[in-house]
């Protein structure tokens, strides 16, 4: 706490500073007490040239001499940009720092849950006695049940000795994803505690999938993150927003905590789902502590919760173990984010303002195809590092209108945006098989045998199945062999309650001369998140 006080009284010095110099000596007397910063309006994105040479040559050994030929020389000019801010905002914004921090340690997470085996490890370095008493400890200042058991040490035992370092570098990412957690939780009065789940889920990965196609860092399956209001289109996967995802999970573990009354139920469900914990109780004799319906848990979920404890004693006593404090060189509060106003890529801001295309990708993990698209009435936001932010918004014209420049040159026109369905029903055609039908929704075969109930790989003309694609489904492919009938909006019928099944794609076609759009202005919808059971209203009025 004393080093970020120190901070800031430093970052208000090194303002009081510079903003009291920016009146020049000559005109103090006329505004003694104007504080203002005379920023140059001619700010151009200028472009430089460099040459850059390429030589080939040849080596020749003949005995102990060697012949060089230089064989062929080529040169060419290459155009660079580079964005300027206004000098004195710059210097405002020089004390921070940025550097891409990126993981690639979800595998490894995603096994050692499923895979946890739970025989004694040996590890001198951590006495059972001590570790009693840490947990004790930890028992005492947390709403988990982190009593001891040996199945609990012998995780947090196989991780110190197996995942040292693995667990040393997401310490360090944790301090960039962290802050953002603990402000989210608490404003939803969740255990700031539950930070450590996003680790056993997704390694602080945010663009982690798994098997199953769940996705992001708290792992939503398609059709959760569609009932929490996270959007999926043909550009943007909201799941993959580190901000937006982590609001929806903190509102799914607080609903599942009033269902339950316990963390350590409501961690399981969000695991595995409500049902597969309903009926490990049932099948326990009605225990509701996790330890006591561990054995009749799905395999994934009963190395869980022993996967999250041991992840948070590790945390929390890490100074014991050796692991010493990282910082990150770029942290969430040491970056900001614009709303944009013209379609852009990353690879064009990477270009336009000299920053590295991979941290732009970190930065902005919820654009699927690098493409930051512009659509009236959402607001899409490119976030970038504190140093970035003035060059990208002194020079945001000339940037929009080179990038409008490179898109008009382009000869294959950008994907249409359109929202992806939760869910069709698909008929099987003559020709089909359950690999052309997988790789049609980039789903895959166990997952479609797995939704329909399928023993083998055999399927019948005229066979319905059902598919929840990873892939958009744009509007116009057509899933069943009827046309969806319309009607005109009437005084009676100027409202409707939402179906199972319903998105506000398929309620707009159900109506005549109502959009997708209308719908969420006339009901103040942000996104796509609908739920069965709530009354849209079909009219302005």
């Amino acid at each position: 706490m004393n080093n970020y006080r120190t901070l800031f009284l430093s970052f208000l010095l090194v303002s009081v500073s510079i903003f009291g110099q920016e009146t020049p000596p000559q005109e103090q007397s006329k505004s003694e007490n104007a504080k203002e910063i005379l920023l140059k309006e001619n700010l151009t994105l200028k472009q430089d040239t460099i040459r850059v040479v390429d030589t080939t040559k040849v080596i020749k050994t003949s005995g102990e001499m060697q012949i060089t030929t230089l064989t062929s020389t080529s040169a060419k000019d290459s155009v660079i940009y580079a964005a300027k801010d206004h000098p004195r905002m710059s210097e405002l914004d020089s004390i921070w720092k940025q550097e891409l921090y990126n993981s690639s340690l979800f595998d490894t997470i995603y096994k050692s849950v499923t895979e946890l085996a739970y025989e004694p490890v040996e590890y001198v370095d951590l006495p059972t006695d001590t570790l009693k008493a840490r947990l004790a400890e930890l028992n005492a200042r947390t709403p988990f049940n982190v009593e001891y058991n040996p199945s609990l040490e012998s995780v947090i035992k196989r991780y110190l000795k197996n995942r040292h370092e693995h667990l040393g570098r997401l310490m360090a990412l944790s301090e960039f994803y962290f802050p953002l957690f603990e402000q989210e939780l608490d404003n939803q009065n969740i255990p700031l505690e539950i930070k450590y789940l996003a680790i056993v889920e997704s390694a602080l990965k945010p663009r982690a999938k798994s098997r199953v196609g769940a996705t992001g860092l708290w792992q939503f399956m398609f059709g959760t993150g569609k009932m929490f209001g996270l959007e999926v289109s043909s550009y943007v996967d909201e799941r993959m927003d580190p901000i937006m995802s982590t609001k929806a999970a903190c509102k799914y573990l607080a609903n599942l905590y009033k269902v339950f009354g316990d963390w350590d139920l409501a961690l399981a469900s969000y695991n595995s789902g409500p049902g597969n914990v309903t009926k490990a109780i049932r099948r326990s004799g009605g225990y509701k502590n996790y330890w006591n319906i561990r054995h009749n848990l799905p395999r994934e979920t009963a190395g869980y919760l022993p996967a999250f404890l041991a992840t948070m004693y590790i945390f929390e006593y890490a100074d014991k173990h050796g692991f010493k404090p990282r910082k990150p060189e770029v942290t969430y509060f040491e970056t900001d984010t614009i709303k944009v106003k013209h379609m852009i890529t990353l690879d064009q801001v990477s270009e336009y303002v000299n920053i590295d295309i991979e941290e732009l990708q970190f930065l902005n993990p919820s654009y699927k195809l690098d493409i930051i698209p512009y659509i009236k009435d959402e607001d899409y936001v490119l976030r970038l590092p504190l140093d970035k932010i003035g060059p990208f918004v002194s020079n945001e014209d000339q940037i929009y209108a080179l990038a409008k420049a490179d898109f008009d040159k382009r000869e294959k026109p950008l994907p249409k945006y359109s929202e992806a369905s939760d869910r069709i029903r698909y008929r099987v055609r003559s020709g089909d098989y359950l690999g052309k039908i997988a790789r049609r929704y980039g789903v895959r075969v166990s997952q479609l045998k797995k939704w329909n109930g399928l023993r083998s790989n055999n399927l019948r003309i005229g066979q319905r199945l059902t598919v929840y694609p990873r892939r958009p489904v744009v509007s116009r492919t057509k899933t069943t062999t009827s046309k969806p009938t319309t009607r005109a909006v009437s005084s009676s019928s100027a409202s409707y309650t939402v179906k199972t099944g319903d998105t506000l794609w398929s309620i707009s076609q159900k109506f005549k001369g109502i959009s997708v759009e209308n719908l969420k202005n006339w009901n103040d919808i942000s996104g796509s998140g609908i739920k069965p059971g709530m009354t849209l209203k079909l009219s302005k009025s």
